[in-house]
């Protein structure tokens, strides 16, 4: 799974971090996070949720090789995987807030839908 963003991170941290986000955002609903990384996992969460709405073992086994809590896994095909059953893809919604104090980056809410 590609990313088009390099955010600043050597290869394995920034895929080490978007998987911490992905399993974040997942357990909690709704992280906190700037707007590019925000734009990254939301792709990456979805592809998780697409996994999730096709159910099978091969679709939980690709899951689980991405995502580090197997709880997180097991919530998401029995929980968030059938919620989304009848929606063709935008489960996650990337809401902007004010810069942050420290260095004005731009900062954003990442949710599911």
């Amino acid at each position: 799974m590609t990313t088009l963003r390099k955010l600043g991170r050597p290869a394995d941290h920034r895929k080490a971090m978007l998987r911490n986000q992905v399993t974040s955002l997942l357990r909690n609903g709704k992280i906190e996070t700037t707007v590019t990384r925000a734009k990254e996992t939301k792709r990456m969460t979805d592809k998780m949720i697409t996994l999730a709405k096709r159910g099978d073992l091969h679709a939980r086994r690709q899951a689980l090789a991405y995502i580090y809590d197997e709880d997180v896994v097991k919530q998401l095909f029995d929980e968030i995987g059938p919620k989304y059953a009848d929606r063709n893809g935008g489960y996650t919604r990337v809401l902007k807030l004010a810069p942050r104090r420290g260095d004005g980056a731009e900062m954003a809410i990442i949710e599911l839908v």
